[in-house]
């Protein structure tokens, strides 16, 4: 992270040239501190620009306003309607009950901070033996929140963050008795990126794959070289230890959804050696979605990961021991997340935990099983190219649909894919759980489901439509089942539901341009107004 006075001084840089206006999306948060918040605006606003592209326009809330401003139901804050509210409480707010209360009336999607435990004890180590103990309060506090929240809060873990750079850096007192600040200026970056990277996710622009290097970044020494029993993995030895930790950790991303890629310069078959013969290896080559193993430059072998699992380069984050390596996908690939990697191999988990880059507001059913549906896509590539042609290969898969009105179980999964697609969106409209919660209960709106199983796997939600009386606001669907004919389904629902003409619209971006004939492939006709199709019943 920088230091604070370089991130000060590209703020006014910033706002000097007025840059955020060339953002190409609006997001509309609200911030409420029981402390100064002014750095903390102004600071991620910047960093919302500079790695997501988002515009914030920003409520800035009073000081120690929370209560005051959130119970106040003709404030300026109800009028700005924010997409996304950020509460940063102080350690005296341990009623639970104001923030479960408060959280059933609030507009959009909720990031509440927990409470930094102070680095004060009163009662010394009877403070964690004591029940009554104000700091054991306050750790309930927070036990209770993560009990209570409800589907449109996610929680900001200010008490891990401040733990994990120091309870005693964390806490500035001159500056809180002089300036009002809740934690050291020290780690303003650090705070406002993680609240950063919650607001990206809600927006769809979460990271998706870890790519990694091999020799030097998995395990220890270069198996073209040393071959597959001569790599250090020795579970025995320091240094195999670590690469062996690693891999235990790069696991347990996978297990929660995150996408395992390999990019290698080494020969094919050397490079798959260690994960088919090496008794050590943690992870096994069926735990990578995308194996590439060759002589070209990364940059390139990157762009070909990102098309062979249909996701962008903006998904991507690339581990490489090498620093060459990684400056030269910095400079080809800047939409790539580089990790600078340490020099011991000890440190490999902590960097890449410590870097909060997987940071997601939610785990769905779909992402625990993204691993299984990756293995399944190898078969149906090779049931693909075994078949005479597309029409026999869609037969041989056995694929069932499944259509229907959203309901309470599918709320999250539904609203995740409305804010994570961009290639198959024609309005891309982002919506909250909370919103869509809203519509739900509004008889104006319809939403649509569509799910998908074949003779290989469970897709899940893969497509949602929200209809708003006849016009088609949101239509997406998952790059995974492109050319499968889940829009042809969803569209005879759609027209079996509903009354009178259909109107949709097609809204261009630098992604979606694969669905820009999207209406009139499926016989809507333009109305004469650019991007504005009607579907006429006859």
């Amino acid at each position: 992270m920088r230091d604070t006075a370089e991130l000060l001084r590209l703020i006014r840089r910033a706002e000097k040239r007025n840059v955020y206006a060339e953002a190409e999306t609006t997001v509309r948060v609200a911030i409420l501190g029981s402390y100064s918040i002014q750095y903390i605006v102004k600071a991620l606003r910047y960093i919302l620009f500079e790695r997501y592209g988002l515009n914030a326009d920003v409520f800035e809330g009073d000081y120690d306003g929370i209560a005051k401003t959130l119970l106040d139901a003709g404030s300026n804050y109800y009028r700005f309607q924010p997409e996304v509210t950020v509460i940063l409480p102080d350690s005296t707010m341990t009623d639970t009950a104001f923030f479960t209360n408060i959280w059933k009336k609030l507009p959009g999607h909720i990031l509440q901070a927990n409470l930094v435990v102070p680095n004060l004890a009163p009662l010394g180590n009877l403070e964690i033996n004591t029940p009554s103990s104000r700091n054991f309060q306050i750790m309930e506090a927070n036990l209770a929140l993560a009990r209570q929240k409800p589907g449109n809060v996610t929680l900001l873990d200010l008490d891990g963050l401040a733990a994990r750079m120091g309870k005693d850096r964390w806490f500035d007192y001159p500056a809180f008795f002089s300036t009002k600040q809740g934690f050291s200026l020290e780690f303003l970056e650090e705070v406002c990126s993680l609240i950063a990277r919650q607001i990206g996710a809600l927006r769809g622009k979460a990271k998706k794959c870890l790519v990694l290097d091999l020799d030097n970044t998995l395990w220890g020494g270069t198996v073209g070289d040393d071959g597959w029993s001569g790599i250090n993995l020795d579970p025995n030895d320091p240094v195999g230890e670590a690469y062996r930790y690693f891999q235990r950790f790069v696991l347990s991303l996978k297990e929660r959804g995150v996408i395992l890629a390999v990019c290698s310069k080494n020969e094919p078959d050397t490079a798959r050696e260690p994960f088919l013969k090496n008794p050590n290896m943690v992870l096994k080559l069926s735990d990578i979605a995308c194996f590439t193993a060759n002589w070209e430059d990364k940059a390139g072998n990157l762009r070909r990961i990102a098309e062979e699992l249909n996701i962008g380069t903006d998904s991507l984050v690339f581990f490489d021991d090498n620093p060459a390596e990684r400056e030269i996908v910095r400079m080809n690939l800047p939409e790539v997340t580089v990790i600078d990697v340490p020099s011991d191999p000890a440190c490999y988990a902590w960097t890449l935990s410590a870097s909060g880059i997987f940071d997601w507001t939610e785990m769905t059913e779909e992402d625990l099983n993204r691993a299984a549906t990756y293995q399944s896509n190898r078969e149906r590539n090779r049931l693909l190219e075994q078949s005479t042609d597309y029409e026999a290969y869609l037969a041989a898969l056995e694929m069932e649909y499944k259509v229907g009105f959203l309901d309470e179980s599918r709320i999250p999964r539904f609203t995740q894919l409305i804010n994570k697609t961009n290639q198959f969106n024609l309005r891309t409209q982002r919506y909250t759980e909370a919103q869509i919660r809203d519509m739900l209960a509004d008889p104006a709106y319809r939403l649509i489901y569509a799910e998908l199983s074949d003779k290989f796997d469970h897709y899940g939600l893969i497509s949602c439509v929200i209809l708003k009386d006849n016009f088609i606001d949101t239509w997406v669907m998952s790059c995974r089942v492109f050319k499968r004919r889940v829009e042809n389904e969803l569209f005879r629902f759609i027209l079996e539901h509903t009354d009178g003409n259909l109107y949709g619209e097609y809204l261009p971006t630098a992604k979606n341009g694969l669905v820009k004939d999207f209406y009139k492939q499926t016989g809507f006709k333009e109305t004469g107004e650019e991007g504005k199709f009607v579907y006429e019943r006859i």
